[in-house]
């Protein structure tokens, strides 16, 4: 028998805002700077940028099945219930889809440790860096378990409070910039004659990763207010602040931190060069935007995933305990999500799992604009953008699989290995979830 309570929603698009923003601008900008400079040089923040179109073609699709079906379970959901028949597919997709979100997770956290002890003698202890990884994770497990409303109003704070930091560094980086426009526009000029356009494509596709979280409102429909109007105006809004943000923290990095710098420390770029523009109170600024992106992301991710996570429960595709929610807080979703990711953390290993995470959300966003598209009449969906929506994930997703296979060949292979492990599982819980 089911009970049905009126839920309280307590989650408007400040709220909604603030968790799609804070699932979008984690560790990615201060990783993805580095890469993007060595491929496409100046032509980075216009590359990153980029990133934004493939987020939004993903961005179509879940926004209309995310109105049409308003289901917490958003990835997994919309395709198990476009393709209700396959039980087989439905567990496929939702177990790809949840690792994706641990991977990332595990490595917010781990992210977060290396930057909080970063000014520290025992930086290179890695233990330790471990076990703050671990504890940030309990910390965030705690929170989310004790209130939605005290997990919104949170992520309210840390995420205004990163961006205001990360504008204020841009500005600094531009104020005291070496490298004037016109010269920029020069050195721009000469990049772009001599960048392959198929590079910065590829730039475009990497970055995809740094944008993903926008769909994490989703999982909180049940919480949200007028899911029909916020859906909507919340993911979109986000893709836009976010874009705008990349651009302006990559474009006052590259006027201001020679290219050599920015390629050889990759994700301690940025402190490094407030560090020589500021003094210690730039670099330790920094560290504080770092903490708080990284803090931001781990909090909104653990929200919105372990929705997700109990939804996949319910339909008997992951272990039945995990769908057990109080005050429709899936608190079994959360502890299941924290403990994997501390294994992962523990393990070691999360810079091919975040390239794993990459290619599976570029995949599974695939997969939403294939099901958007074969119910499009009743979402009420744009053939052309749809399609559209479809060639360039496509396109992204092979770039990226491009991109792994001359760059790092074992690390694809370990990619391709821990998919046979999930699907092997997946397949598992289709077979005999009725047994």
């Amino acid at each position: 028998m089911v009970i049905e309570t009126k839920i309280k929603k307590n989650l408007g698009f400040k709220e909604l805002l603030a968790i799609a923003i804070g699932g979008m601008v984690g560790g990615g900008i201060f990783t993805i700077l580095g890469i993007s400079v060595a491929m496409v040089g100046a032509l980075a923040p216009f590359a990153i940028a980029l990133g934004a179109v493939v987020a939004s073609f993903a961005a179509y699709s879940y926004v209309k099945l995310g109105v049409y079906y308003k289901d917490e379970g958003a990835t997994y959901s919309f395709f198990k219930r476009t393709y209700p028949n396959s039980d087989m597919a439905a567990s496929f997709i939702g177990w790809y889809t949840i690792f994706g979100y641990i991977s990332t997770l595990a490595l917010y956290a781990y992210t977060f440790s290396s930057y909080a002890v970063s000014g520290f003698e025992f930086y290179e202890n890695e233990i330790i860096r471990k076990l703050l990884a671990i504890a940030i994770i309990m910390l965030f497990t705690v929170i989310n378990i004790w209130s939605v409303k005290g997990m919104g109003k949170l992520e309210d704070i840390l995420v205004y409070s990163k961006l205001i930091i990360l504008l204020f560094i841009s500005f600094m980086f531009i104020y005291t910039a070496k490298t004037d426009f016109h010269n920029f526009t020069t050195v721009i000029q000469n990049d772009f004659e001599s960048t392959p356009l198929l590079s910065i494509l590829l730039v475009a596709s990497i970055t995809f990763v740094a944008y993903e979280g926008f769909q994490l409102v989703i999982n909180a429909v049940n919480e949200m207010e007028d899911p029909d109007k916020n859906i909507p105006r919340t993911i979109y809004s986000a893709i836009v602040i976010v874009a705008l943000i990349y651009f302006i923290i990559a474009l006052s990095a590259v006027l201001a931190i020679p290219t050599e710098d920015l390629i050889q420390n990759k994700e301690s770029a940025l402190a490094t060069g407030a560090g020589n523009i500021m003094g210690s109170f730039g670099q330790n600024l920094v560290i504080f935007g770092a903490i708080l992106a990284t803090s931001s992301a781990i909090n909104g991710t653990l929200f919105g995933a372990s929705r997700q996570m109990a939804r996949i429960a319910d339909d008997g595709f992951l272990p039945k305990i995990i769908s057990i929610r109080e005050n429709n807080i899936p608190k079994y979703a959360i502890i299941a999500m924290s403990l994997v990711a501390s294994l992962l953390i523990l393990v070691g290993g999360l810079r091919l799992i975040l390239e794993f995470g990459s290619i599976t959300f570029l995949l599974v966003s695939l997969l939403m604009s294939i099901a958007n598209f074969k119910i499009r009449k009743e979402t009420q969906s744009s053939l052309l953008i749809t399609v559209m929506s479809i060639v360039g994930l496509l396109m992204g997703t092979l770039l990226i699989l491009y991109y792994e296979f001359h760059t790092n060949p074992e690390q694809l292979l370990f990619i391709a290995g821990l998919y046979g492990l999930l699907s092997l599982g997946a397949w598992g819980y289709a077979r005999f979830r009725h047994w």
